[in-house]
Order: structure tokens, then C-alpha cells, then sequence
């Protein structure tokens, strides 16, 4: 079995909290990047966002293709072969591991975090060989994820950084991407604009 990556940081956390008591975003959320945002790793970025224990938050970047296939990553493990997508940057973090964010109506396996119903991003080598060997195309694979201290996300967006959507599954699997920050940037300020205030 091929062992793509054991991420020891992300094991240990369980699936999405309750509603903060610090007033963070309470569930998976759709960031998008705003102009002002001009960090290389998230300019013009799309994240999907959900909390984990003790007000953090982790997510992955869901609209930058690298260009690579999975059986480029990892020519001698056959299953990758069947993958169609190629691989996507999720986040400067461990860039170096593998993760997956698979539909599925139950858990993967350990490890994996619940974004939304059906759908889980799964964070352990192992249980992202599974996906690969059991259902290569019912995934998304990423190299590397975003991870926010606690009360870093509201920060963030309290300082104008992201627009924050509702959550769209859909999003995640979109076969073209390229316009997709300037869709949704189009979208929240719509909805920005029209905000009660």
C-alpha cells in the first residue's frame, strides 16, 4: 500500500465544533479572498473553511489545479493512475502530504473531518491510499491545507481579508475553476451590499 502521508497535526482533531462562544464562523464556510488580500498563497483564492475543537479552523484552497496528476506524484502506485483531476494546491501547509476531500455518506476513516454532510476531508495517509484504491474519482486531492489559530479566522475577516459564503459542495468539485474567485467575489459583495447595517 502506498504511504502517501501521516499527518500527526490534523489526527488528533475531531470533526467540526458547535457554535463558538468567541464568535466564530460557527460552521463550513466558503471563504473568498478579498483584492486587498495580495499574500502569493491566497491572492484570488476560494477556501472551503471548518471549525475544529478550541475555535480553530482548517480548509483547503479549492480553485488553484496545479497542472500535476496524482500518477505523476506517485508513478509507481497503479491506483493513482485512475484518477482524472489533477491534484490541487490546498494551502502552504505540508505541502509535502496528501489530502482528500472525498463525497462519501460516512467517514473514511480515522483521522477525517466532516465538512459538510457528505463530504469529509480526509488527513491520514492511510485512509487517503483507501480513497484512492476503493473510489479514485468520487475525491479531490490536495497538496498541502490552511489551518488558523483560534480566533485567527475572525480576525481575518473582521480586517477585510475574506468575504465569507455559505457553504456550496458543489464548488468543490467544479471542473473548470478559473473563474471561480471572481464569481464568488461578485456574489459577496452583491450580498454585502445589500446587508442590513
Amino acid at each position: 500500500m502506498l504511504r502517501l502521508a501521516v499527518l500527526a497535526l490534523l489526527a488528533c482533531l475531531p470533526g467540526a465544533s458547535a457554535l463558538s462562544q468567541e464568535g466564530e464562523p460557527d460552521g463550513t464556510v466558503t471563504l473568498v479572498a478579498a483584492p486587498r488580500l495580495v499574500d502569493p498563497d491566497y491572492r484570488g483564492a476560494v477556501l472551503l473553511a471548518v471549525p475544529v475543537e478550541n475555535n480553530r479552523h482548517v480548509g483547503v484552497i479549492i480553485n488553484r489545479p496545479t497542472g500535476r496528476s496524482l500518477s505523476s506524484l506517485f508513478p509507481e502506485h497503479a491506483p493513482s493512475k485512475l484518477v482524472r483531476d489533477p491534484v490541487y494546491f490546498g494551502g502552504p501547509m505540508l505541502r509535502q502530504a496528501i489530502f482528500a476531500v472525498v463525497h462519501i455518506d460516512h467517514t473514511p476513516g480515522p483521522g477525517s473531518i466532516r465538512i459538510m454532510k457528505e463530504l469529509f476531508l480526509a488527513t491520514q495517509g492511510a485512509v487517503v491510499d483507501h480513497i484512492i484504491e476503493e473510489s479514485p474519482n468520487e475525491a479531490r486531492y490536495y497538496v498541502g491545507y490552511v489551518a488558523w489559530r483560534p480566533g485567527e479566522l475572525r480576525q481575518e475577516v473582521d480586517r477585510g481579508l475574506w468575504y465569507v459564503l455559505e457553504a456550496d459542495p458543489e464548488l468543490v468539485f467544479r471542473k473548470d475553476p478559473a473563474r471561480l474567485w471572481e464569481e464568488l467575489l461578485r456574489r459577496a459583495r452583491a450580498v454585502t451590499a445589500w446587508a442590513p447595517g
